[in-house]
């Protein structure tokens, strides 16, 4: 079991119940074992962080991001965050917002390639 800080479930309950569009489009294909079987958990703890979606099977992580995340600190903190998750042994992909409303069968198609290998 992975470790996380317990003081996130509450939040990660409430970003659960108030997805964002973009999320609510990718939980629609990964949800329910579409992909290889597999179980997906959506905004999951995870150390000092709430991933979006979460496969540990596959130890794979997915994050969306808004338009912010392209800006200097979020990307530093994305940096610090993905070399974190990494140092646990899982993988992460991120995906732009945009990328996931206009190229969703793209977006879904590398997640599945990823997890098949």
């Amino acid at each position: 079991m992975l470790p996380y800080d317990r003081s996130l479930k509450h939040n990660a309950r409430r970003l659960r119940n108030n997805m964002t569009d973009t999320e609510r489009i990718l939980w629609s294909r990964l949800r329910g074992k579409q992909l290889l079987g597999v179980q997906f958990y959506r905004q999951k703890p995870i150390g000092d962080y709430i991933v979006d979606f979460f496969a540990p099977k596959t130890k794979l992580v997915i994050e969306v991001d808004g338009s912010q995340h392209v800006q200097g600190d979020h990307a530093s903190k994305d940096k610090r965050r993905d070399a974190y998750l990494g140092s646990l042994g899982l993988r992460v992909l991120r995906f732009n917002s945009r990328q996931v409303l206009q190229e969703t069968n793209a977006v879904v198609e590398v997640i599945f390639r990823a997890m098949a290998e």
